[in-house]
């Protein structure tokens, strides 16, 4: 290794040049530094949805490393076969990443760090996806959490390092390698036609997840305990967007909100929470990545879960005739996203109301939410469907009319998402059939759908299976 030797950055979620660890030592070092994205399989599985917003944002920091006098390469193959390439072309010395915590990457990161450090080459991983490495939260036994509210106090009062700046300058080799063309790479292909829908609702970008943060800390977060719960307010951050590519740290986060609770806004306590919960989340996934695929709770794998049906299909389109829950599946079609009270209700409705397994939801949301995260939608869907983390499972079954009656009392959400009331839908209610599959045979001409369940009774079945369960 020398002074002049480059370091290979590889990009991966860490879209951005504001407080990112690994790019605040490497530039620190005064060596060139190449920023490299590889399109490997693991990005290629990704689905539709998460892979054409990965496209986007790396579209916009390809533009913010410019700026530093840098520039983003793209090349598409094995990540190891394309590290050891560039290597060779650049000379570079030093491998350096940030780390992810799901088990295949992990296993993929373990593989190429060895052979890196056989070849003689220094290999490196950072910190800078989550507050703390979920390895560091112990209990007093020195186990892992497995209940979100003592994971809660364990962070809590934790000292988290202050934001760091983003770099004005990026030492740039002597010689750039040769880049593929993003455009080449066709990351929205499966997106078909909902991309011109979906693009008009992303803030997309380190820029705008910045702006994004000073917005809602400016005027919502006081209010945001409560109002987060309404599903016509639009009172919620947004950032998981922005988290899920790195294009904002969990670190600016967590400053940003403790600055506002000790400013008095009511609502920052909750907000430090909820990012709380996406730690735990990783937390679980680290100790128990079983999480991903399989039931989390033990004895669980005999529960009499439906598979891919009509219903389950009826519940993807949203017509299930149950109001709340097709608002929701709509919203998710047209934006990208769902509020996260609407994420817990249709949750609910098809694990519980329609006893589906939990993993065609998980796998249903990996496909269509522009904020995918692997631990995020897994925790969440193992923890409404009762075989997750949730403290009280068993009883647990929202109903979805009462739940829209409090928290969408005038039905502005509904009246939004669907086109059942008045003579003019909204343009967000017409956006969805633009979007939606020409193969679905939708129209906003068809009649109200029958509800494929009464209420009450789904509830009672729900109840019977998890009695049978519990007794078994």
């Amino acid at each position: 290794m020398t002074q002049t030797s480059p370091i290979l950055w590889w990009v991966r979620r860490d879209l951005r040049l504001a407080d990112n660890p690994l790019l605040t030592a490497a530039v620190a070092t005064g060596r060139p530094v190449i920023p490299v994205f590889i399109c490997d399989p693991l990005t290629d599985a990704l689905g539709a949805a998460p892979k054409w917003r990965l496209g986007l944002g790396l579209s916009a920091f390809a533009d913010r490393v410019a700026a530093t006098g840098s520039r983003l390469i793209l090349r598409r193959g094995a990540a190891a076969e394309v590290l050891d390439a560039l290597t060779l072309e650049t000379g570079a010395t030093s491998v350096w990443w940030a780390r992810q915590y799901d088990p295949d990457t992990k296993a993929r990161d373990t593989h190429i760090k060895t052979g890196l450090r056989a070849r003689g080459l220094d290999a490196h991983s950072f910190d800078g996806h989550l507050l703390v490495e979920p390895w560091t939260v112990e209990t007093g036994s020195g186990g892992f959490y497995q209940v979100y509210t003592p994971f809660w106090r364990a962070v809590r009062d934790r000292i988290m390092p202050a934001p760091l700046p983003a770099p004005a300058k990026i030492n740039a080799p002597v010689t750039w390698p040769l880049s593929d063309r993003l455009d080449d790479w066709r990351m929205g292909a499966a997106m078909d036609r909902g991309a011109g829908i979906v693009a008009k609702h992303l803030h997309v970008g380190e820029t705008a997840a910045r702006a994004r943060l000073d917005r809602f800390i400016a005027t919502r977060v006081g209010a945001y305990a409560e109002a987060r719960n309404l599903l016509a307010e639009d009172a919620c951050s947004g950032l998981s967007e922005n988290l899920t590519y790195g294009e904002i740290s969990p670190v600016a986060l967590w400053h940003a909100g403790q600055g506002a609770l000790a400013r008095g806004a009511q609502g920052a306590e909750t907000f430090l929470k909820e990012i709380v919960w996406r730690e735990f989340a990783y937390h679980l996934m680290h100790h128990t990545p079983h999480l991903l695929h399989d039931n989390w709770r033990a004895g669980w794998d005999a529960f009499p879960w439906a598979g891919e049906s009509d219903a389950s299909q009826r519940w993807k389109q949203g017509r299930t005739g149950c109001a709340v829950v097709d608002a929701a599946m709509r919203e998710l079609y047209v934006t990208g996203r769902m509020h996260n009270r609407a994420r817990m209700l249709v949750a609910s409705y098809l694990t519980k109301h329609l006893l589906t397994d939990w993993r065609i939801g998980r796998d249903w949301f990996a496909e269509t939410l522009v904020d995918w995260d692997p631990a995020s939608n897994a925790m969440g869907w193992q923890w409404v469907a009762g075989c997750g983390p949730d403290a009280a499972p068993y009883f647990r079954i929202f109903n979805p009319d009462t739940q829209a009656e409090k928290f969408d009392p005038e039905q502005r959400y509904c009246d939004r998402w669907l086109r059942t009331r008045g003579s003019s839908p909204s343009p967000d209610a017409l956006d969805f059939y633009k979007a939606a599959p020409k193969s679905w045979g939708l129209s906003p001409t068809d009649p109200t759908p029958a509800p494929l369940i009464d209420l009450a009774a789904g509830r009672a079945r729900a109840l019977q299976a998890y009695e049978t369960k519990k007794t078994a």
